[in-house]
């Protein structure tokens, strides 16, 4: 998540949220926040349109993963911030279990598609040797000559 939009969700301006995340640097390695590179921002502006006012930005948005998230929490204080931080930690709770089920589904979508490949074979065999007694039998030709 981006910084612009985590604190629209706290309630706060952006460049407090950063100025805490500054101030408290040891609290989020590299893992948990990281600033997006002018090349990366200019992507994101070339292909969603959400994200147009960063055009012009002179300032490179901060990116969040869940961890970082979650770390906010010790540094934004208040209510507001309590409630949003939960519910934000369970939004990717779900989005976790969402993905682990389609990773599950994915893992049987290819084993049935490996067993309908062996059926294919096996029923392509079938039809040909079907084909080959569905084909009239050819007339003997008869011998030229007496």
């Amino acid at each position: 998540m981006f910084d612009r939009d985590l604190a629209e969700l706290y309630g706060v301006e952006t460049k407090y949220l950063n100025r805490q995340v500054k101030r408290n640097r040891e609290r989020f390695p590299r893992e948990f926040t990281f600033r997006l590179t002018s090349n990366e921002r200019n992507e994101l502006v070339t292909n969603w349109h959400r994200f147009a006012s960063l055009k012009h930005s002179s300032v490179l948005p901060y990116a969040f993963t869940e961890h970082g998230v979650a770390m906010l929490s010790s540094v934004l204080h208040g209510k507001r911030a309590i409630r949003t931080n939960i519910l934000i930690i369970k939004v990717f709770v779900k989005l976790r279990e969402i993905l682990a089920n389609h990773k599950e589904l994915a893992l049987r979508l290819n084993e049935l598609e490996m067993r309908m490949e062996k059926h294919d074979e096996a029923i392509s065999a079938i039809f040909e040797a079907i084909n080959q007694l569905m084909a009239p039998p050819e007339k003997p030709k008869r011998p030229i000559g007496f």
